[in-house]
């Protein structure tokens, strides 16, 4: 059995947070995703709202902090509450050109081909941590580090549905069109966030993403009939 052993930090009367000091890596979302399951399982009806980030977990709650219970049960909970997911959505993404309109700088600055960036990318396995920024954006864990890149200086006013981006040492796909500072590389055809759907995305923390090179004409192909991603 192994225990838990975040930090934890009380924020005022109602607000708690529950922090880890490791690095993101497989193991640490285990941990994340168990102390999850009994959060809800064991003090479901004291919780108000929970947020999780990659290496914390906010939660607030209805009343006043159950202390003693919540003590408890950081202590008692492991790692057997929790598996990940084999999972693996396959995602196409037509890379570069019209789709990909930071992809030749990139591969500038990084002193590589356009062909190079787009393997390296589409090579790694990307595990979902979590949603955040907008319904149905993914934030994954998995980039190679040498295609980690600054945020822009100055933020793009408008960057398409489905755009395939790198930010930092993350990359991710924007589910609706927004202002954003990451490098735009490519677009997928598939939508990520369905409204009327429930659940509104198909993926869920835990399981594995991998990119698919795809050209312009089956880019074209599959908007015409937009699904959800095949499973590998």
């Amino acid at each position: 059995m192994v225990e838990l052993t975040p930090s934890v930090f009380q924020i005022g009367p109602q607000y708690t947070e529950i922090k880890w000091s490791e690095q993101v890596s497989d193991s640490l979302l285990i941990k994340r995703l168990s102390l999850e399951k009994s959060l809800l399982k064991d003090l479901g009806n004291e919780i108000d709202d929970l947020r999780v980030a990659y290496q914390s977990i906010v939660v607030k709650w209805k009343n006043q902090f159950p202390e003693d219970q919540f003590q408890k049960l950081i202590k008692t909970t492991s790692t057997q509450r929790a598996t990940l997911s084999d999972t693996v959505w396959k995602i196409p993404v037509c890379y570069g050109g019209q789709f990909g309109k930071d992809l030749l700088n990139l591969a500038s600055e990084k002193k590589m081909s356009e062909e190079e960036i787009v393997q390296l990318h589409s090579q790694a396995n990307y595990r979902i941590f979590f949603y955040g920024f907008l319904p149905g954006f993914m934030y994954l864990s998995g980039l190679d580090p040498i295609l980690s890149t600054p945020r822009k200086s100055i933020p793009d006013r408008s960057i398409p549905s489905g755009s395939v981006a790198i930010g930092g040492d993350q990359t991710g796909v924007y589910p609706l069109e927004s202002p954003g500072g990451w490098h735009i590389i490519g677009r997928s055809p598939i939508p990520f966030f369905t409204p009327s759907s429930i659940p509104p995305v198909w993926g869920k923390a835990g399981d594995l993403i991998q990119f698919n090179p795809i050209s312009e004409s089956e880019y074209e192909r599959l908007k015409r009939n937009p699904k959800h991603p095949e499973q590998v």
